[in-house]
């Protein structure tokens, strides 16, 4: 009789230490970088309620695919062969996707369905096909496949409809479909529901994979801002203005997560009695970070674009959103790992708002440099913060 090991997929060995991320994963994650790219530019060149909604859509869907995969690899070892063949499947199904977007409410509307859909359920149901019956997984795996076949049927519907009104309809059906099912445990009549007791993750694993999501999205941001500044031909005053602006904003995005709360994070989630729970939370939490950081690289290319210009309403409202919608993310974050939303966030939160009727009267390079003195203002009401709460806690005692 063959071993269990070569019988279904191994799962991680899990020895009390925390689960490095592989290779294959951070493989994995570069066609992640060009898909945050995409949607940026998606965003960029469809500033109108439309633009921002079917923009919202398609990133729900980019970090729903992400998402799954990092689940995948938490459980089961992408160093074995089957494993890694499914990571590497699901890279190109995610390539076509990511290609697609530009076009994805247009021409390409089925590519992009298609490759999505596709994705989805063909690595749930490999995973189904290759585990035993009775394996602990195998339960919470069937139901998966039931939502992400239920969602393919929007996904594809949506992709065949005349008209972007019914498409988005459809495909923003498909989205509830695959974020809600895990808050109810992928309950279908006949097949039960799933418990996050039972969802036996590696919560350092999985902290560290979203922590990298993270890296891959404010690299993207430097990225386009590097672009730019390679693209234009005269260095004036007011280009170099406008790279430290966008440069020290990002700077800012990145100590508000990894100089304040990253380690925490990690601690809290191996920590918890539930922490199935707890990593759930950490993938919904981070599709606001994520969506943040991508508007706010939007504004940051209208700041190096066009300096000098006076902003209109979607201008406004794009330098304010993404900075608020990344500290919104945090301040959840931040609930989750200390029990408490920061008031320094509640405070940027309001200047940010504040801000608003100011950017109709300034230009885009001046907006650029208020939003970014309000997230560096918070990383630093944070860092004391975090210096004062940490100089009261008792050091251990001296080893004898």
């Amino acid at each position: 009789m063959p071993s269990d090991i070569h019988r279904h997929p191994p799962l991680r060995h899990r020895d009390g230490h925390h689960a490095r991320v592989t290779f294959e994963e951070l493989f994995f994650d570069l066609i992640y970088v060009f898909a945050v790219t995409q949607l940026s530019h998606q965003l960029l060149h469809h500033l109108t309620l439309t633009g921002v909604i079917e923009s919202l859509i398609l990133w729900l869907a980019v970090w729903l695919g992400w998402q799954y995969t990092c689940w995948v690899t938490n459980w089961f070892d992408p160093e074995t062969p089957r494993i890694r063949g499914l990571l590497f499947a699901t890279m190109l199904l995610a390539l076509c996707m990511a290609a697609s977007l530009p076009e994805a409410f247009g021409d390409r509307a089925l590519l992009f369905a298609g490759s999505y859909a596709a994705m989805q359920v063909g690595r749930t149901a490999y995973i189904v096909c290759q585990l035993p019956a009775g394996h602990p997984l195998a339960a919470n795996y069937r139901r998966m496949l039931g939502w992400l076949a239920i969602a393919a049927v929007f996904w594809i519907a949506g992709a065949m409809a005349e008209g972007h009104t019914l498409r988005a309809v459809l495909w923003l059906i498909a989205v509830l479909c695959e974020y809600g099912s895990p808050m109810f445990g992928f309950a279908l009549p006949g097949m039960g529901r799933s418990h996050t007791r039972d969802w036996t993750i590696e919560g350092g694993h999985l902290a560290e994979r979203c922590q990298l999501f993270v890296i891959v999205a404010l690299g993207e941001t430097l990225l386009a801002t590097g672009v730019m500044l390679a693209d234009t031909g005269t260095w004036s005053t007011a280009v170099v203005s406008g790279v430290l602006a966008t440069f020290l904003g990002t700077l800012a995005m990145w100590w508000l997560y990894f100089g304040t709360s990253s380690k925490d994070a990690t601690e809290a989630i191996t920590r918890s009695t539930d922490p199935g729970r707890i990593g759930a939370y950490f993938h919904y939490i981070h599709a606001i970070l994520v969506a943040g950081i991508i508007v706010t690289a939007v504004g940051n290319d209208l700041v190096m674009a066009h300096p000098h210009e006076h902003l209109g309403t979607a201008q406004v409202l794009v330098l304010v959103a993404g900075p608020a919608i990344y500290l919104l993310g945090s301040a959840i974050y931040k609930k989750v790992v200390y029990g408490a939303v920061p008031r320094s966030h509640l405070a940027g939160a309001v200047a940010l708002l504040v801000l608003v009727p100011v950017g109709y009267a300034a230009t885009l390079l001046a907006m650029g440099w208020l939003t970014t003195a309000v997230l560096s203002a918070v990383g630093l009401w944070e860092t004391r913060r975090l210096q004062r709460q940490r100089a009261r806690q008792p050091s251990p005692p001296l080893a004898h």
